[in-house]
């Protein structure tokens, strides 16, 4: 089948994209400068050549709250801010196989164990570590779900466990391209993040890795973030938008970027990673309108982090469904073959499913992800 969007510089990637050949930096810079309606119409052909038609919703329980003492400006767990949330130690396996069962009762087909620290340590916190561990074969063994994981930065012999435990992805965000970076944290670099991803995919873990926009990066950072992940090599890329949290250093500042440019990103991502699934993820309710949240499905992404996130809310399972399908795609059933329409009609008495704020149940990406 042949594409054209009447954009020669959108048409001529797009029918090298389709023809399997890898974009570069120039290529993502060249594109970014397009507008953004051949580029939507670019990334959602990619979509359906290298996709299934469908949409993979993620949940998350974040499994350990606060007290971080890394300095990521946009993360209302650290330490080193006064963001006010509540704090609580590892929740433990049966309160994460609770989280879990509620996440594929909800239409997740992953289910991602995150801890919001600089790393969960076999060697400084062995008892933790067990914990981890139960929690993860407690939901592989019992649940229709696959089983990822966000535990900070990994030794040889961790990850080693990890992909023997059948940890599926390994999450572990970049945030922002490598010149940025320097800006938003300082606690680590991005070659300490770039490190540990490495790490997880030699010991045979697939890759989750994404960024969030709108912390004030240019539309260059933007590429070079993707032509990192390129590099690094990923089968998930979660994209968040900045939701600023009171109290961390970027609240002040806003979400940086436009509904045209968050659909611009996605765009562009998915031709620079058409095997991916490009995931829309944190944030996306308080940048987008409601009415608009079904156009970056439209210009390409396929994947979702659905219901509430690490610190705060999303919509409901239900909503992302509808979502889904008004973009004209359908939730993924590979691990989960649930009843979308059951899942919509629980909506009005969601309340079950956020009644447990303490095991913040429910769906998302990384630490990242507030």
């Amino acid at each position: 089948m042949v594409y054209e969007t009447n954009n020669q510089t959108v048409d001529d990637a797009l029918e090298r994209v389709l023809a399997g050949e890898r974009l570069d930096r120039t290529d993502g810079l060249a594109l970014m400068a397009q507008p953004v309606d051949p580029l939507a119409e670019a990334g959602a052909a990619v979509r359906d050549q290298f996709g299934d038609g469908t949409v993979d919703a993620c949940s998350i329980v974040n499994a350990k709250a606060g007290n971080c003492a890394e300095d990521c400006g946009f993360c209302a767990q650290s330490v080193h801010f006064d963001t006010g949330i509540d704090t609580y130690g590892f929740l433990g396996p049966e309160k994460i196989l609770e989280a879990a069962k509620r996440a594929e009762r909800d239409g997740a087909q992953r289910f991602g164990i995150v801890v919001a620290e600089k790393g969960v340590s076999k060697a400084n916190r062995p008892e933790e570590w067990a914990e981890v561990l139960e929690s993860i074969r407690r939901v592989r063994d019992e649940c229709d779900l696959e089983v990822d994981a966000s535990l900070g930065i990994l030794t040889e012999e961790e990850a080693a466990i990890l992909a023997d435990e059948g940890i599926n992805h390994y999450n572990h965000n970049i945030e922002t391209s490598p010149r940025y970076f320097p800006e938003i944290v300082d606690t680590h670099s991005f070659e300490d993040r770039v490190k540990t991803l490495e790490v997880a995919k030699a010991a045979g873990m697939d890759l989750c890795a994404g960024v969030i926009l709108g912390m004030g990066e240019t539309p260059t950072d933007r590429v070079d973030a993707a032509i990192a992940l390129q590099d690094i090599g990923i089968s998930s890329l979660p994209v968040n938008v900045l939701n600023p949290v009171e109290g961390t250093p970027l609240y002040e500042q806003g979400a940086d970027i436009t509904t045209k440019e968050i659909i611009k990103t996605v765009a562009v991502y998915k031709l620079l990673h058409p095997e991916s699934r490009v995931r829309l993820t944190g944030g996306r309710e308080v940048n987008l309108d409601p009415d608009e949240q079904h156009l970056p499905l439209e210009a390409g992404a396929d994947g979702l982090l659905t219901g509430d996130y690490l610190t705060t809310e999303g919509q409901s399972p239900g909503e992302d469904i509808e979502i889904i399908e008004r973009a004209g795609l359908e939730p993924n059933q590979d691990a989960n073959e649930f009843d979308p329409e059951e899942v919509k009609a629980r909506h009005g008495a969601s309340a079950e499913s956020s009644a447990d704020a303490d095991t913040t149940a429910s769906t998302g990406a990384e630490p990242s992800d507030d």
